[in-house]
């Protein structure tokens, strides 16, 4: 990276914040403050958001200056993702987060160890960057995207690493999600620890 990004947190490389409607996992449905931070190593070839992977692209934003746009808003969530928002120390961000009221919640592939004070948890592993192995105890939420039917293996060799408590979701990955949903929908069937994550906010036609 040519930025140069303090190790404190209080300066993050912004690619974009805006409220929404949480489109999928546990939190679905409801309403959160989101925040995309640029830069991202993992490399999904089926990332909808590679603009975010170079975190040279994006300014250097205060973490204050990100926290005071959040409060502006009536609800109190926010959702950390990227890009791979762990590259960052996010203790400074989340804590002036929670000092205003605001629950906190990170979308995660688990490549970096984790930083920040969490109200929920979603960890995504891919395969092209293994999870961090510290990362899986913490989880609230196992989210296995499925692109083909290996990705089956792949969720029940994580779902061995999470905390009894952790939910447990399947989603589709967009552009196969035709042709994957239905096996999907025939292994929860059959292993109902598992429930499906869709991407509502796109079947809604919401960003």
């Amino acid at each position: 990276m040519k930025n140069f990004i303090p190790e404190d947190g209080t300066l993050l490389p912004l690619m974009e914040e805006f409220y929404t409607i949480q489109g999928e996992g546990f939190n679905t449905g409801k309403a959160a403050y989101f925040i995309r931070l640029g830069g991202c190593d993992v490399g999904c070839h089926w990332c909808d958001v590679k603009e975010s992977w170079d975190a040279d692209l994006h300014p250097l934003t205060p973490s204050d200056e990100i926290v005071k746009n959040a409060t502006q808003y009536p609800g109190k969530a926010v959702v950390i993702t990227g890009g791979e928002p762990l590259l960052y120390n996010l203790d400074y961000l989340t804590n002036k987060l929670k000092e205003n009221n605001i629950l906190t919640f990170i979308e995660t592939s688990g490549a970096y160890p984790l930083s920040g004070s969490w109200d929920w948890i979603c960890l995504s592993p891919k395969k092209f960057k293994a999870p961090n192995p510290s990362i899986a105890q913490f989880a609230n939420e196992l989210k296995i995207i499925v692109f083909n039917k290996s990705d089956f293996a792949w969720a029940e060799e994580h779902a061995l690493l999470v905390g009894p408590n952790c939910k447990l979701y399947l989603q589709p990955e967009w552009s196969k999600a035709n042709e994957m949903l239905p096996l999907i929908i025939d292994y929860v069937k059959n292993n109902p620890k598992w429930e499906i994550s869709l991407q509502t906010h796109k079947y809604l036609n919401i960003p």
